[in-house]
């Protein structure tokens, strides 16, 4: 395995504390695996309780300044960080496809440019963004609302770390970060990116380690204001409970099992072509994947047939080589999740028509899983219910445009959906009447300017952008403040 160390010696056995590299109060290391190799390549220091309290603690002193610095001061900043982090790119790059088994071209195009989008529109919509504003007699204020425990997820290490640490930086928030001990590399090169930017001593501090001995104990100190955590349903509800007892914000960006409706009028060919490489891209691991797709009836086997040939397109393998489009999943624990319901589907009476348990032929090492495509998927079956997080597509037949959103809606979850139609007109209507933070029409370019977050047990609050910094301020009335 080849690193490229660009600016400084390894601080992956330490946690970032005030502005300085830390080692951990207590020695305890995880190995950080290459899922395309099943081996480690590195160690990181798994956190503790006491490296947790270093980290607020240094959040929580300099608060009162940093709150007070005025919005040129921080776009300075920000503008700072995005310069370096543009300087750092491969590197970052390198990192995410080593940890999370990236292949190159997405790990460059999608995943490193995921961050610097965000940290552009944060940007961009801090410049505009109003703290105060009179009404009448009394003053409104934005205000940070102080110390910001954020969590982060492997899936979309760059994205998910740059949509919390940005918009709270806007916000005049100080935070303590955990990235996820999976993917937490690029989390490590990032920090060095906020050094180098300058960022005021404990403003922004990060402590690597497991949800239990670092999340959880940063979601239930007396200490921090707000907890913003993205990961699974499961993993978001331990997290609320425990910020409960201290009656503390809590933001969530949970899981998702989006819904693809293709409407009657839609062109089929590209409809479902480009639902199926959504699905499949980034391993299927995205939480607003449209994982779901509704076809009708009368179309499900025209729809089944494009679905494998387009799963058949994709190319597995090595994250390194030239033309790989999909590299492995995560982790061991992620191959076996998605190998047990791959299983249950087909046991559960699924048309399978393409991949299927098991790894693609020639591959013998690394998580990688096959694209697989189920069809005459009822909503009863549990891969029409239960978020795989993997290249698994269900194709679900429906007999009217009313059945259609019924079953749309029947989830748990409501992160996103997407409705394809020829007829713009017939797929607003369709998409007003879906129980989802975001629908996209038609395949749109990602817009980072929209709210994302999610319905249901998807979460609660919005990120990116405007929406971002909103989350992080408390709203202040002065009363008789005067014209």
């Amino acid at each position: 395995m080849r690193h490229v160390r660009l600016h400084t010696m390894s601080h992956h056995l330490e946690f970032y504390i005030n502005g300085a590299w830390a080692h951990p109060t207590v020695a305890r290391t995880l190995d950080v695996i290459n899922p395309a190799t099943e081996q480690a390549y590195t160690q990181i220091s798994m956190g503790s309780a006491a490296d947790v309290d270093k980290a607020v603690a240094a959040a929580r002193a300099v608060f009162p300044s940093y709150t007070q610095t005025d919005k040129a001061t921080r776009l300075a900043l920000l503008r700072r960080i995005l310069a370096l982090y543009n300087e750092r790119a491969e590197e970052i790059a390198q990192a995410v496809s080593d940890e999370m088994g990236a292949p190159m071209a997405w790990a460059r195009d999608a995943q490193v440019w995921a961050g610097r989008v965000h940290l552009e529109a944060t940007i961009a919509s801090l410049e505009s963004y109003e703290f105060e504003h009179q009404r009448g007699a009394t003053r409104i204020m934005k205000e940070g609302i102080g110390v910001v425990a954020l969590i982060t997820p492997w899936n979309w290490p760059l994205n998910q770390i740059v949509c919390k640490v940005a918009p709270a930086l806007a916000a005049g928030c100080t935070m303590v970060l955990k990235p996820s001990e999976i993917a937490p590399i690029s989390g490590i090169v990032f920090s060095e990116i906020m050094h180098d930017a300058g960022v005021p001593a404990g403003v922004y501090n990060m402590v690597n380690g497991d949800g239990p001995s670092v999340g959880q104990v940063m979601a239930a100190h007396k200490d921090v204001d707000m907890v913003s955590f993205t990961g699974s349903t499961r993993a978001g509800v331990i997290v609320a409970k425990t910020a409960a007892d201290t009656v503390k914000r809590v933001a969530q960006e949970l899981g998702g099992k989006s819904p693809n409706i293709i409407l009657e009028d839609a062109d089929l060919e590209t409809a479902v072509r480009k639902g199926v490489e959504s699905c499949m891209s980034n391993t299927g691991q995205s939480c607003d994947a449209p994982t779901r797709m509704l076809v009708p009836r009368a179309l499900h086997a025209k729809a089944l047939e494009i679905a494998a040939a387009v799963a058949a397109e994709q190319v597995v393998g090595d994250p390194r080589a030239d033309g790989t489009t999909m590299g492995p999943l995560v982790s061991e624990m992620q191959y076996t999740k998605v190998q047990r319901l791959i299983e249950i589907g087909i046991a559960e009476g699924a048309t399978l028509v393409a991949g299927g348990a098991g790894k693609p032929a020639g591959l013998t090492c690394g998580y990688y899983a096959r694209p697989t495509v189920f069809g005459h998927v009822s909503r009863s079956m549990t891969i029409a219910r239960e978020e795989i997080f993997g290249p698994v597509l269900a194709i679900m037949p429906y007999d009217s445009e009313a059945e259609a959103i019924e079953i749309a809606n029947d989830s748990e979850f409501g992160l996103a959906a997407f409705v394809q139609s020829q007829n713009l007109e017939n797929a607003r209507r369709v998409a007003r009447q879906l129980r989802a933070g975001q629908v996209n029409i038609n395949y749109p370019d990602w817009d980072v300017y929209a709210p994302f977050g999610g319905y249901k047990q998807s979460g609660n609050g919005r990120e990116y952008a405007d929406w971002g910094i909103h989350d992080f301020l408390e709203v202040k009335a002065m009363i008789g403040y005067g014209s």
